[in-house]
């Protein structure tokens, strides 16, 4: 599958390679492909503008900051991912007021709401956003199930983004229902955070036993 994952940090570093590790056929989407080149050196996939990386792709990956979410899928171009499945991992995290960060948006709204309003025609799904980097690429670090949720009004769309989670290693997907419910997800990331600093890792996720 022809890939665009949006975003040069450590998420669509760790999702780039892991796709086409896979054998999917991606690339990386950035503002200025020059300037991440020379600044980043080598990464997994090659690098093109967002609209020419999200233009090519069947399906697009967005692994960019929260904050910046918005602006760069407005300049991925609504035209490049009207019709697409459009993967949101991002999360609403403010650091402006420092550690721990506070949500932007939240308790009546959702990231991945305002996604989907702001390109009603791409068909998003919230995916990957409970869990760090790593393990979203390779769950089976931790040597037991554990949990991913979907969150998406596009019924294929969700069975395409739950095949490529299957792809990933992940075997306890969890649909919640419409885009709205991306809110309980994005809401989990205050909670996820004390977690991390309790247990001294990012190294865990829920498993959802029933």
């Amino acid at each position: 599958m022809r890939i665009a994952v949006l975003g040069t940090g450590m998420v669509g570093k760790a999702i780039g390679g892991r796709l086409t590790e896979l054998g999917h056929d991606v690339t990386i989407g950035t503002r200025d492909p020059a300037v991440t080149g020379a600044r980043e050196g080598d990464l997994p996939a090659p690098l093109a503008t967002y609209a020419a990386a999200a233009a090519g792709a069947e399906l697009v990956v967005n692994a960019s900051n929260g904050l910046a979410t918005l602006e760069v899928l407005g300049l991925a171009g609504a035209d490049n991912l009207a019709g697409k499945v459009l993967v949101d991992v991002s999360n609403p995290l403010d650091f402006s007021q420092g550690m721990p960060p506070t949500l932007s948006i939240k308790d009546t709204d959702s990231l991945g709401e305002q996604v989907q309003r702001a390109f009603p025609d791409a068909r998003v799904v919230k995916t990957l956003n409970t869990m760090n980097a790593d393990l979203m690429v390779h769950p089976e670090q931790l040597g037991r199930p554990h949990s991913v949720f979907v969150s998406g009004e596009d019924a294929e769309a969700k069975q395409v983004v739950t095949g490529l989670l299957g792809e990933l290693g992940h075997t306890d997907v969890v649909d919640l229902g419409g885009i709205e419910t991306a809110r309980g997800t994005e809401m989990y990331l205050p909670l996820w955070l004390r977690l991390m600093g309790a247990l001294g890792t990012p190294a865990f996720n829920v498993h959802v036993v029933r």
